[in-house]
């Protein structure tokens, strides 16, 4: 392999190696790009013999002892610049290694494979797309060594490299223990990916008819998307990481053939085969990793904060107490430190256009400004003659050559922008200095690249602020700005409409010889406007004044020394800060030779600085840490320069801590080269307070450096103490020197009154002086609180009479006036009582291995207030060649070292592709718009760690529950605790006189068919919306008739055997119930298997079957055929169904005799359902119970033989199937029948048909009602004018067994109101299992009514009504009015005892239409009997109640119904089943989803369950699959803000994943057995930690 140093290389491809290496340092180049691109330019050069291949080395040798001295300066640098500090670097090592004796792997996500495969190397993008894009393909990797790997060798082998540390020749072993170091108190195992199989949307229980993507019921436990598993041999074993053993083989999981409730919960299919007696199932993957995170958080965390916050009706803030172990400063107080006086210079100008007037006049020749270029061109060198010249032309042209005469466009005092690129000084010289000339403010800004540059926008509003509209710039410049399609500059956002000037000499007019602009001695004008980025992303313009920046550049220049003619190097931005002040004005007032070296030349030549020194014999140079790194990364042993001359090299970023590293290395390798120790100059400076303090270029008279290493621990108090116990976290901080000349300086409390702070305490330093800036422009308040501080001692007295300037800066002022500097105050974030840097911070997590994962300098940690406190987020780019494994086991270290060092957990760790954080011009992280993007979600990270049971201490204290007060002390009469007893009925039967009573319904058809057989009882709507069919009193009778034959003479069945009727919506359904009536048997309707996912639902109805104990099964002759298919044999054998009766070809010949049922208590029917909880159960209907509930629902709803109702309901449960089979028999109306299926293919078929018929009272379910809602939002327009009216419509009621959507509802009749619906039309009806109609709304009775409650009350049982929009409200709407014969009374569900009004208890149920009990197999009918059979415990103890099962109260109304009574309003809350107990509080899940559906905007639906006291989430995602991640970070902290609960697992899975059945309700424990098989093939799964 040929050596790169042994080859004769030219020059310039030297530096573009050079160049190559350093873009791959920084992140700007991937690594595949850097091995291509040194190929190719490597490749002319190298030897190649004839016949032989060319192999390129893709990596430096080590052989020549000049390339691996080269080599061991290189790895110096592999942490950022600005944090580099090797005590730190061991601190964290050390920290890393107390925690080694814990084994433990990092628990790591999973993610689906098409996910996992986003992050191979090749799909990334690079961070710079200029420079990796034009040799992609041109060489292989084949016998390369990773450059990763090289670097790596290098440090363990780099000597010391700082002052500060005692040795770094223990890197090796440090990076040694790192990589064994795989523990931590959060990391958790195994490292092992789900192996999941995508699945196709058919498999997944998704249809596509019409190019409408439907998801399909799963009403029953095994109607899900995942009940037929993958094959065994698509999963792997799975680890064995606790106590438990497990079986690698998955588990079938099958519903128990048992149709009740059980409590608690009973175990789901083979659970008792997968569950240990912890309840944590031995035999998944997931639930294996769930029980590692339980463990995990089992373990002792560290002391959590006394709880500040008490969840209470008012939320109530306790103060601190005081903690005796808390440092508080002991130091007397601070006092006001008075810089050295500030000598009048001699034959000073007056002002700085004076100076330029002067030097133009006497030294026309003297070099100005030199500018060097990085793309090979000769410097350009500008002479104080044309500085002078072109500044008054360009004056002349813009006050005289703008507009016209009578209306020139710029006045003097008016404000221009000034955008230049960094590459050409000596355009925005000429432009500032012009603009002094003509006496408007100059208010430099960065070349806007593209119309979303990241601040952009803010930029726009502060030159809109400041009136700006003109903007000057060069031609070059203005070539590269976006235009329009007009050839004009881009409007860009939030900018105002600006004249964009060129100020090329070319461009502008020749002043006249008479004109000479007025020269005027400095004053209190505003000289120029420079802009500061604030913390919130915000940018305000900081006004200088003109004697400001003259003294401000006097006392510069007694500071550092300047004289005439001197020649200094500026690296920094010359257009704002330290730059400015001293390569533009400073310059100019003392006629310095200023060499400017651009930020693009420093990339190809990081020593083309310091050659500028050695070749101009430079006094002074203006530089980063960030140089000093780079120089020291590329330096090599035959470097040409001499650094003697040099006087002060000032560090423009001394004042951050991590700088002094970098200043030690700098000064060790550069020693030889003439670099005295004295040279080193660190500076402090802010917007405001400009230079702060410089440290003397030192001399025999002047005092050391000093420096402090300080405890980390402490200076989170903000106290002040020197390590003396060799501690590990630990802060070294230098002098950054002594106040400016003329200035005073003192520290003062950061919040609050500026008080002066004690000695050993950190505040934020504060300066009074001429030379600082003036106000914010435009903000008189804020100016104020800055620009105008008056320190006062703590007796309360004026410090000083002199107002001072807040310079943004937290530090102290040590021994002999030295300032020292912990960091900016915008970086500060207080976290549990105490203050952590954001750049210490920083420090620590690139010190864990930062090359390998992350790039260095791309990394930004800030805070987001989540519960009442700030939380550490860390976001960082991560490198395409790190695997996620290596990834997450950096972030488990980082996590650790952070605790270690700072005692302070991170709540979110997060890490994204190269180059797509937002971007400062000059290449730095955006802050505030990468944390805009992360609490919008659309930061889009790879990988993601949150950590909430770590950070968060401070959850409210669950309530202790009260000892229950006896009954004789709370009960008198009918007052409970003095409240009203929460009882209520609706109208009595009794006292109606209802001509048309039957028992039975099969009599009721017979005596319609006879008295009128023509009346149509049924019609059905196909989906095209015509007429499909319809029946009559007659027709149905003899169909009736002729099944009841079919019955007895094909099937050979007796009175009481069960019939299982499985039809599709429509007519035939009704006629198979009525027909088994007839024969006396007894039907059970069952949802036919879905044809396109039959595997998953056809074993529901065998289940069914035989639970319900059918001998017989009836269907049309296509689904029969189904039955027999192929598909349908590999799910269940077609052997094992009872026989099957097909009802196309019916016997022409009537049934002899039809059944004559005697005894009304026997049985008419079963129902069988499924609940939202996912248990399977089946009630018995007798025929007084039915014939009971038919008739209450026509007294309600008004329904006589005239009327027409409309039903889009799920015909085979419930009141749905009450309203589609039984209503229109007993009370004679005509039924219109839409099938909820055909609204899949035509989402206004529902709608249209109740227009069509004209119908007034129509009946749906949520899922209806949710279809219509989300389909037809834009098609309102387009329906009415094809004449939908719904004007006609008196009562819309929804059907469910569930709390009232009141979104939905409200959405619903927002959208449909401009076709006529009335808001108070649509209400809901409540039933459930034991009653399957509780409560409907009916046609008469006053409106539903809404009321809100207290969320956080309801968590402790408690209702407390609240006003609309208050915090934590919930919208609670009335179930409908209480049917005719129903009492309701609000018991307590643990002691059984009646409760009050506007209580929360169970809903108990007395009613002659109560179901009469649960049907079972087993004889197990006591198990739930007390839901049949409940008695209260005190008080009426001899009525018989029905328990339903959810929770709600009664609250009597100011509202009065048709008898006149007040009204009581039935609010229900939600089933008891459901809810969730954690933390010793109640929860619904749906309050938890409904606020995790509003956290993001791709979030379509979502469901929660709890496991093993871990709260999981699981979402639907609607967009692509690489913004899963982004999901995390938003449900975690959405339910945290509002719920005070932290989210154990967030599962992102593809729409229509959630199962819902036919009424539009959740299944929650079938996507929970999913989950926990393995089964959810889900696109990320986090476990936050």
């Amino acid at each position: 392999m040929a050596d790169r140093d042994s080859l004769p290389l030219p020059l310039e491809v030297r530096a573009r190696l050079a160049e190559l290496e350093l873009e791959l340092s920084e992140g700007d180049i991937t690594q595949k790009g850097y091995e291509k691109k040194r190929s190719k330019l490597l490749q002319p050069y190298l030897p190649h013999t004839p016949g032989v291949e060319r192999h390129v080395p893709v990596t430096p040798s080590s052989s020549s002892s000049s390339s691996s001295r080269y080599q061991r300066r290189r790895s110096n640098g592999t942490r950022d610049e600005r944090y580099r500090s090797d005590v730190h670097s061991e601190a964290v090592q050390a920290a890393l290694e107390r925690h080694s004796e814990r084994k433990m792997a990092v628990l790591l996500p999973s993610k689906r494979r098409s996910l996992i495969g986003q992050t191979s190397m090749d799909t990334y993008t690079p961070p710079d797309s200029s420079s990796g894009s034009d040799a992609e393909g041109s060489l292989g990797r084949a016998g390369g060594v990773s450059v990763d790997s090289w670097i790596s060798r290098a440090l363990h082998a780099s000597p010391s490299t700082s002052s500060s540390s005692s040795s770094h020749s223990n890197s090796s072993a440090n990076a040694a223990r790192l990589a064994e170091t795989n523990m931590h108190s959060f990391n958790l195992g195994p490292m092992s990916h789900l192996s999941l199989k995508r699945r196709g949307l058919r498999e997944m229980g998704v249809s596509a008819e019409n190019g409408i993507v439907i998801r399909h019921s799963a009403d029953y436990q095994s109607d899900r998307p995942w009940s037929s598993l993958d094959s065994e041999d698509s999963l792997s074993a799975p680890p064995d990481i606790t106590s438990y053993t497990s079986d690698p083989a998955p588990i079938f999981v099958q519903r128990p053939q048992v149709a009740i409730l059980t409590k608690p919960p009973p175990k789901y299919g083979n659970a008792e085969l997968m569950e240990t007696g912890d309840g944590v199932p031995v035999s998944s993957r997931v639930s294996a990793k769930i029980q590692q995170l339980v463990n995990t958080l089992k373990r002792p965390k560290r002391k959590p904060l006394r709880e500040f916050f008490v969840e209470d009706f008012d939320e109530l803030l306790e103060v601190q107490p005081f903690d005796p172990s808390v440092p508080h400063p002991e130091g007397a107080e601070s006092t006001v430190m008075q810089g050295e006086e500030l000598d009048r210079l001699k034959n000073c100008p007056a002002s700085l256009e004076a100076a330029l007037l002067r030097w133009g006049a006497i030294a026309p020749k003297a070099p100005c400004l030199t500018t060097m270029h990085g793309s090979g061109k000769p410097p350009y060198t500008l002479t104080y003659g044309k500085l002078w010249s072109r500044s008054l032309k360009l004056a002349y042209n813009l006050l005289h050559k703008l507009g016209t005469k009578q209306e020139p466009i710029l006045h003097p005092g008016d404000r221009v922008a000034l955008v230049y690129p960094n590459n050409d000084p000596a355009a925005f010289l000429v432009a500032f200095c012009g603009c002094l000339l003509a006496e408007v403010v100059p208010v430099p800004i960065e070349v806007p690249l593209t119309k979303k540059d990241a601040g952009s926008q803010q930029i726009g509003f502060l030159l809109g602020s400041c009136g700006v509209a003109v903007a000057l710039t060069s031609d070059a410049c203005h070539k590269g700005l976006p235009k329009s399609t007009s050839g004009d500059v881009m409007q860009f956002k939030g900018w105002p409409k600006l004249l964009w000037v060129l100020t090329d000499s070319r461009h502008l007019s020749k002043p006249p010889r008479e004109y000479f602009p007025l020269i005027k001695d400095a004053n209190n004008d505003t000289a120029y406007i420079e802009y500061k980025t604030c913390k919130d992303g915000s940018v305000l313009g900081i006004t200088v004044t003109r004697m400001a920046m003259l003294t401000h550049c006097q006392t510069l220049t007694q500071t550092c020394g300047y004289s005439e003619a001197e020649t200094i190097i500026n690296v920094l931005d010359f257009k704002k800060g330290i730059g400015l002040w001293h390569s533009v004005q400073t310059s100019v007032l003392n006629m310095l030779h200023v060499v400017s070296v651009p930020y693009a030349l420093m990339k190809v030549n990081p020593l083309s600085w310091i050659q500028m020194i050695g070749q101009y014999k430079a006094k002074v140079a203006c530089v980063k840490s960030r140089d000093l790194h780079w120089a020291l990364m590329a330096h090599k042993d035959h470097i040409d320069s001499n650094m003697s001359s040099l006087r002060m090299l000032l560090i423009a970023d001394g004042s951050n801590p991590w700088s002094i590293s970098s200043c030690d290395a700098f000064l060790n390798v550069f020693q030889n080269m003439g670099l005295r120790s004295e040279v080193i100059c660190p500076c402090a400076s802010s917007p405001e307070a400009l230079t702060v303090a410089v440290r003397r270029s030192q001399d025999s008279s002047c005092k050391l450096a000093g420096r402090g290493v300080l405890s980390m621990m402490n200076l989170s108090h903000g106290v002040i103490r020197v390590d003396t116990g060799e501690k590990l976290s630990v802060l070294t901080l230098q002098d950054v020197g002594t106040p400016m000349p003329g200035a005073m300086v003192c520290v003062v409390k950061p919040e609050g009154v500026p008080q002066l702070c004690k000695t050993d305490e950190i505040g934020e330093i504060c300066v009074s002086s001429v030379a600082t800036g003036t106000s914010y422009y435009g903000l008189a308040g804020m100016s104020k609180n800055t620009f105008e501080v008056s320190p006062v001692s703590c007796d309360g007295g004026l410090a000083s009479e002199c107002l001072f300037v807040r310079s943004g800066l937290l530090g102290f002022v040590g021994p002999g006036g030295m300032v020292f500097v912990s960091g900016p105050l915008e970086g500060l974030m207080q976290v549990g009582g105490r203050k952590h840097n954001a750049d210490d911070i920083i420090a620590t997590a690139l010190a864990v291995e930062p090359m390998k994962f992350i790039y260095r300098g791309r990394t930004v940690v800030f805070s987001v207030t989540v519960l009442y406190d700030e939380r550490i987020v860390l976001v960082a780019e991560q490198r395409p060649d790190s695997t996620e494994e290596e990834s997450y086991q950096w972030m488990s270290r980082v996590l650790q070292a952070i605790d270690g060092i700072h005692q302070v957990g991170v709540y979110c760790l997060a890490l994204v592709p190269a180059n797509t954080l937002p971007k400062t011009p000059l290449g730095g992280i955006h802050l505030s718009e990468t944390k805009q993007l992360f609490l919008e979600g659309a930061l889009h990270p790879c990988s993601i760690l949150m950590c909430p049971h770590s950070c968060i201490t401070n959850l409210p204290k669950p309530r202790q529950k009260q000892p229950e007060v006896g009954p004789a002390s709370v009960m008198v009469g009918n007052l409970i605790a003095g409240k009203r007893m929460a009882q209520a009925s609706g109208r009595d039967l009794s006292n109606i006189d209802d001509s048309e009573q039957f028992l039975f319904l099969s009599d009721v058809l017979q005596w319609r068919a006879q008295t009128t057989p023509d009346h149509i009882l049924y019609t059905l709507i196909n989906s095209r919306g015509t007429i499909g069919s319809s029946l009559t009193c007659l027709q149905l009778h003899k169909r009736a008739e002729k099944i009841a034959t079919l019955l007895y003479e094909r099937g050979q069945l007796r009175d009481g055997d069960h019939v299982a009727l499985v039809y599709p919506p429509g007519l035939d359904l009704i006629a198979a119930f009525y027909g088994c009536l007839y024969a006396g048997c007894i039907p059970i309707t069952v949802r036919p298997p879905h044809p396109q996912n039959i595997s998953t639902t056809l074993p529901t109805v065998k289940m069914i079957l035989e639970v319900s104990r059918s001998v017989c099964l009836m269907t049309t002759q296509t689904i029969s055929k189904l039955l027999r298919s192929k598909d349908a044999s590999v799910a269940v054998d077609f052997k094992s169904w009872p026989p099957i009766l097909e009802t196309d070809d019916l016997p022409k010949r009537r049934c002899p005799l039809l059944y004559k049922p005697c005894d009304p208590e026997s049985l008419v029917y079963l129902d069988f359902s499924v609940s939202t909880t996912g248990m399977l159960a089946g009630v018995q209907m007798s025929h007084s119970g039915t014939s009971a509930l038919c008739r209450s629902v026509k007294l309600q709803c008004e329904l006589y033989p005239s009327r027409e109702v409309a039903v889009c309901l799920d015909p085979y449960c419930g009141l749905g199937f009450v309203l589609w089979c039984l209503c229109s028999v007993y009370a004679g109306q005509q039924s219109i029948l839409i099938s909820p299926m055909d609204l899949e293919v035509n989402p206004a078929l529902w709608l249209q048909s109740v227009s069509h018929f004209k119908v007034r009272d129509t009946f749906c379910s949520y899922s209806v009602m949710e279809l219509c809602t989300r389909s037809l939002s834009s098609l309102t327009d387009s329906l009415k004018a094809r004449g939908l009216d719904l004007t006609r419509v008196r009562s819309c009621v929804v059907v469910a067994e569930e709390r009232p959507r009141v979104s939905l509802t409200q959405s619903f009749c927002k959208l449909f109101k401009d076709v006529g619906l009335h808001p108070r039309a649509v209400s809901t009806a409540f039933g459930c299992r034991v009653n399957l109609a509780i409560c409907l709304q009916g046609t008469s009775g006053p409106d539903p009514t809404t009321v809100y409650v207290d969320m956080r009350a309801l968590r402790h049982d408690r209702v407390r009504l609240v006003e609309r929009g208050s915090p934590h409200s919930l919208p609670l709407m009335e179930s409908g009015k209480i049917l005719p014969g129903v009492r309701i009374i609000i018991a307590n569900p643990e002691t059984k005892g009646p409760i009050g009004d506007s209580h929360l208890g169970e809903i108990w149920v007395q009613s002659p239409q109560n179901a009469s009990g649960y049907f079972t197999v087993f004889g197990e009918e006591n198990v739930r009997s007390d839901h049949f059979g409940a008695r209260l415990s005190f008080g009426d103890t001899q009525t018989v109640w029905a328990r339903t099962g959810y929770l709600g109260f009664l609250r009597r109304t100011d509202l009065t119904d048709a008898n006149g009574e007040r009204h009581d309003a039935l609010y229900v809350v939600g089933a008891l089943d459901e809810v969730m107990e954690l933390r010793g509080m109640k929860y619904h899940p749906i309050d938890i989803e409904t606020s995790i559906i509003r956290a993001h905007r791709n979030i379509t639906e979502c469901a929660v369950f709890t496991w093993t006291n871990l709260l999981v989430v699981v979402v639907e995602l609607d967009g692509s699959e690489h913004e899963a991640l982004d999901l995390v970070p938003m449900v975690t902290n959405v339910v945290l803000e509002e719920h005070y609960l932290i989210v154990g697992v967030v599962v992102v899975v593809d729409t229509g994943i959630i199962p819902i059945n036919s009424r539009g309700e959740k299944q929650r424990m079938h996507l929970r057995d999913g989950f926990l098989a393995d089964q959810l093939d889900p696109i990320y799964v986090a476990y936050n930690m």
